[in-house]
């Protein structure tokens, strides 16, 4: 291995590399891997420049370039966590227990626990003190190859408390090397003071805040809840028409205790996704499909919570829904903060395939964020966001538990050695 041109911090510089005798899962194209046996990829200033066969680059490509030789390491484009709640106050394991007793999600909600129990440890936070809460979380998912990650408020149910939220997840994007996409989830659940005046709510919090956070430049999308705890399909509509008019794409955790309709809802606004499904039916598999509106699999919820309804995993093949996967990392529901776990819980529990779990984790998670046109493949002009693994084959990506075989992270062309 020559030229490596490491600076003292440990990171490679932005200037041009050609990374050779690769394995590589470039992801490109509609479906499939993209395997190229003997391949290389040069980045430059941030960016892919070429990527493909070793035997095919261009003299052009790579003069000039230090030069890192992989050793016939697999390298994938770097992994894509599109649905967390990462940034939040204090945990429920009180409320672990509670399941471990008998009761159920809906009944802890019921009592006043589930998501309302985590906005007062929330609120009592600083926007300093709840990144410092976040960031063991982060790093551990940095730590396994995430490149970029959605971050979600929805713990403050109150104006100042949603935008705090969303200013830590912004600054969370600028003291680590990670790509932050934000989502205002101000309809997440309905606070005590408005318990039964869901509408009240949505015009004095969700829709003011919304406006706010928009003006500051602090949410990338807008989310919502459409469950019989949470909020209905004509709340939620209000929610999407305020987001439309600013300009704002917009997603939906839907049919996750429930069939509502909400999929259907989230599609007939273009929504980049809808998560959770696990109640989902063919109609809404198909509006979902016709709509590129992609479904978002968590396995990690549905496992916390034992739920026994899976999400319809035929259907969305059948009806050529895209399908991502991800940790929904969240204090209650899914204390999970690793996207390698995930995918062998979708394969496990859900039935994916492989194929399906690794493209869930990277091209289609980009697609769920609106991304993919900047990361999620490896491909010439994109975001030089990659990761480099320790494995014989990439089922073992998805076949291991508990192990974590990441050689390197790459994000916008620098090296992050584990």
């Amino acid at each position: 291995m020559g030229g490596n041109n490491f600076s003292n911090n440990g990171m490679l510089s932005r200037t041009k590399t050609l990374w050779r005798n690769a394995r590589l899962a470039t992801l490109a194209g509609d479906a499939g891997l993209g395997i190229i046996e003997k391949g290389a990829l040069v980045t430059d200033d941030g960016r892919f420049v070429f990527v493909g066969a070793e035997s095919e680059l261009p003299p052009s490509a790579i003069e000039g370039a230090d030069i890192v030789d992989l050793e016939g390491r697999w390298v994938t484009p770097g992994l894509v966590d599109c649905h967390t709640h990462i940034v939040y106050g204090g945990n429920r394991a009180r409320e672990f227990e509670m399941r471990l007793e008998g009761a159920t999600y809906e009944e802890i909600a019921r009592a006043g626990g589930g998501i309302v129990s985590s906005v007062k440890a929330t609120n009592a936070l600083s926007v300093e003190g709840l990144v410092d809460a976040a960031l063991p979380r982060l790093g551990t998912l940095l730590s396994e190859g995430v490149t970029t990650i959605e971050i979600k408020s929805g713990y403050g149910l109150n104006v100042e408390a949603e935008l705090k939220m969303l200013r830590a997840a912004r600054a969370l994007g600028a003291i680590r090397p990670v790509r932050v996409v934000t989502s205002y989830l101000g309809a997440h659940a309905t606070p005590v003071e408005y318990r039964g005046r869901n509408g009240d709510y949505i015009t004095d919090v969700v829709l003011p805040g919304l406006a706010q956070a928009h003006s500051e430049g602090l949410v990338d999308a807008v989310d919502g809840f459409c469950e019989g705890i949470a909020f209905s399909p004509d709340e939620i509509a209000r929610v999407f028409d305020a987001a439309k008019a600013l300009g704002l794409p917009v997603k939906l955790h839907a049919e996750q205790l429930s069939n509502l309709g909400g999929a259907k809802l989230a599609a007939s606004y273009g929504a980049l996704s809808a998560d959770h499904v696990e109640y989902l039916d063919e109609e809404g598999a198909k509006a979902m499909a016709a709509a590129g509106t992609v479904a978002v699999l968590l396995p990690g919820a549905f496992y916390a919570i034992n739920e026994k309804q899976k999400p319809p995993v035929k259907a969305l093949r059948e009806a050529g829904t895209r399908i991502a996967i991800a940790t929904d990392c969240n204090p209650g529901t899914s204390p999970l903060t690793s996207l390698l776990l995930t995918m062998n819980m979708s394969a496990t529990l859900f039935g994916l395939t492989v194929e399906e779990c690794i493209a869930g984790a990277t091209r289609e998670g980009a697609r769920a964020l609106g991304l993919l046109d900047r990361t999620g493949t490896l491909e010439a002009g994109k975001s030089a966001d990659l990761a480099i693994w320790d494995v014989d084959s990439l089922a073992e990506l998805v076949y291991r538990i508990g192990f974590n075989p990441l050689h390197a992270r790459i994000f916008e062309g620098e090296r992050i050695d584990r």
